[in-house]
């Protein structure tokens, strides 16, 4: 068994309007699609977020979307928040589920959208099935994928990732492109910070947790 771990960058009409907020609205850092249920044979789900941001921002553009019904919103801290949703099912969201479907493939929670609404999953399979999928979306008009990760699946040892949070994975992600990972250092920690656009002590506390969770998660610690 085969894991694929990706970034997508999709084109704004594949986007769900939470997506577009998150994308066009600097107020956001990103949104966690955490866990989800969809029911068989009805047009609605229910699922559950993690978004950091303005909580009320991200009030007011909810509730001017038309395939949410209800929702509620519950605070975390000033910066971050739970959102439990129960939402219309979108012609959108059963085609983008059919790929996944027919391959039989498993997706891995959290997904994760960052503030330019990309999508960051991560994908269970067959090698073929991993394949075949990253040709069909590449496939698509308008729609970029890049491949971060693949092997075989161990939840102890691989899909190391899932252990992140979303903004720990943006800051890796951010540290790694600028080399602060090489040997010798590419870049140093106030480089990562001024990229990210945060304090260089929210670096070195955000870093220092990301790679504290991932060696843990590594040796089963």
């Amino acid at each position: 068994m085969r894991y694929l771990r990706a970034r997508l960058d999709l084109p704004a009409e594949l986007h769900h309007p939470m997506q577009e907020f998150l994308r066009e609205s600097d107020r956001m850092e990103r949104e966690e699609l955490l866990t989800w249920n969809v029911l068989p044979g009805r047009d609605v789900e229910y699922a559950l977020f993690y978004a950091v941001g303005d909580r009320a921002a991200y009030r007011e553009a909810i509730d001017d979307v038309d395939s949410i019904p209800e929702y509620t919103l519950t605070p975390i801290d000033d910066e971050s928040f739970y959102i439990y949703v129960c939402q219309e099912t979108r012609e959108e969201e059963r085609v983008w589920r059919t790929v996944f479907a027919d391959l039989n493939l498993v997706v891995m929670p959290p997904i994760v959208y960052d503030s330019r609404a990309r999508t960051h999953i991560t994908v269970v399979g067959t090698d073929d099935s991993l394949s075949t999928l990253v040709e069909q979306l590449e496939a698509g008009p308008g729609v970029d994928v890049e491949v971060l990760e693949l092997g075989d699946f161990d939840r102890r040892h691989g899909a190391i990732a899932g252990q992140l949070t979303g903004r720990q994975l943006e800051l890796v992600e951010t540290a790694a492109e600028l080399g602060y990972y090489e040997v010798p250092r590419g870049a140093s920690l106030e480089a990562v910070a001024d990229a990210a656009g945060v304090a260089r002590s929210t670096a070195s506390t955000v870093l220092r947790r990301a790679e504290s969770a991932v060696m843990g998660a590594l040796v089963g610690a």
